[in-house]
């Protein structure tokens, strides 16, 4: 009789979860992704691949995919209120570094490639897809329908902080619906509570599934910027750079360039990071409109041509940036992977590879260990230094970069000037590129069927 799939549950269907799906289908895992969305998300900004994040589209066999979506964005170039060039740094080669990847891709675009590699095909292969759904319950279940304590803080603290106490030594992957092993029970806001070998929230920085399971266990360190992004038609006076202007009072507007004819912009300002993490998080869209508005009528440059793309927009998107800290990735068969376990934000530049990594090395640790608690155990052991070093951001960022004062402004336009010359840039590289390649990525081609 042939061993039952592991079945594995996934929250989220951005990156970190489907790049999972692509590499639990080859390991012969059994996979279904929830998306509260109604259907999948195309929008987004640009996302570098590069480094170890490179690497594991490399390994997956999508790199051309992603190298025929990519932005077309030839570099970055900081413009002044007229918009002529302060400085201008081209596109990285390569894996080389620079604001700039060599691969930028919208998130919406990679998202896209790695659904349709792992959508199922009706047949048994691949994952399932749930579009309009979320969790709403986590609790573990003895198998028998008895619920054995919720899987989370409470439990844990009950077992004096060690998930694996109210754990059988059940094997992942023996443990078929009814069969009387443990499990996870799953509810959902829309469907009937359902079994799960395993849960992994993949769901972002303000993870619903992760507050479930941890509560306010992981923090959320704001880095005292609030930023906002949408869509905006694209000009004739458009180009392939992706410029970046700053306004006195730690403003900063950016336009980038895409794949469809259109500009992404962003408008970015500093704040309290003091305050709670969650102030733009908590606003309606009309709400932020109208902020933005007040902070940017006068920053001048294209202010005015972007907060009109704004005002118009169906794809307006703000958040307050921080940074996820946990100080434990899992507990008993739920597992954070991602932006909900460890969100380097925005600034970092790495988002994209911590997430692809993760799946890759998360896939690996299941497939490779005969009990999950090992398998949890050992991703965290391979990725956390790689998460500590993506986190460790250059000193001053991201306020160094939205100077609050004319004369700051001034100074950091010299100071981009300067590092735009062939001797500085190189020296500058060695402490403010992203440190993507800083994962050795283990060799896992064994394990495939």
């Amino acid at each position: 009789m042939p061993t039952p799939r592991t079945r594995v549950l996934v929250s989220g269907a951005s990156i970190a979860g489907p790049a999972l799906a692509y590499w639990l289908d080859r390991y012969g895992f059994e996979t279904t992704i929830v998306e509260r969305a109604p259907e999948l998300r195309t929008g987004g900004q640009n996302v570098d691949v590069r480094g170890a994040g490179r690497e594991v589209v490399r390994r997956m066999g999508l790199e051309g995919e992603v190298r025929a979506a990519t932005t077309g964005e030839v570099g970055t170039r900081f413009v002044g209120p007229t918009g002529g060039t302060v400085a201008e740094f081209p596109a990285g080669t390569s894996d080389s570094g620079g604001a700039t990847a060599e691969l930028e891709i919208l998130r919406g675009d990679l998202a896209r490639l790695l659904v349709g590699r792992t959508r199922g095909d009706g047949q048994g292969r691949g994952t399932t897809y749930r579009f309009g759904d979320r969790i709403t319950g986590i609790r573990e279940d003895d198998g028998a329908g008895v619920e054995v304590g919720a899987a989370g803080p409470a439990a844990d603290a009950a077992t004096g902080g060690d998930p694996t106490t109210t754990e059988a030594s059940t094997p992942v992957g023996t443990a078929p619906p009814g069969s009387g092993a443990r499990g996870v029970v799953v509810s959902f806001e829309h469907a009937p509570d359902e079994r799960f070998d395993l849960v992994v929230a993949a769901d972002g920085i303000g993870s619903s599934t992760r507050r479930l399971v941890f509560g306010d266990e992981p923090t959320i360190r704001s880095l005292g910027l609030e930023t906002s992004y949408a869509t905006i038609p694209r000009t004739a006076a458009d180009d392939d750079w992706w410029r970046w202007y700053n306004a006195a009072g730690g403003r900063s507007i950016t336009l980038r360039p895409d794949a469809h004819g259109t500009i992404r912009a962003a408008m970015s300002f500093v704040t309290d990071r003091t305050r709670e993490r969650g102030g733009a998080e908590r606003r309606t869209v009309a709400e932020q409109r109208a902020r933005l508005h007040e902070i940017f009528d006068d920053a001048g440059w294209e202010a005015r041509r972007v907060l009109d793309g704004f005002d118009h927009a169906d794809d307006l998107y703000f958040e307050s940036i921080g940074q996820v800290r946990a100080p434990r990735w899992s507990t008993g068969r739920v597992v954070l992977l991602g932006d909900a376990a460890y969100c380097a934000s925005p600034v970092s530049g790495m988002g994209t590879s911590l997430s692809l990594a993760g799946a890759y090395v998360l896939a690996g640790e299941l497939a490779s260990h005969r009990h999950h608690r090992d398998a949890f155990a050992g991703y965290e052991r391979l990725m956390r230094p790689y998460v500590e070093q993506a986190q460790r951001l250059p000193p001053g960022v991201p306020r160094v970069a939205n100077p609050t004062s004319r004369a700051g402004v001034a100074l950091f336009h010299d100071g981009v000037r300067l590092a735009s010359t062939r001797v500085a840039g190189r020296l500058g590289a060695r402490f403010s590129t992203p440190p993507a390649d800083a994962l050795d990525l283990p060799d896992y081609t064994h394990l495939e069927p």
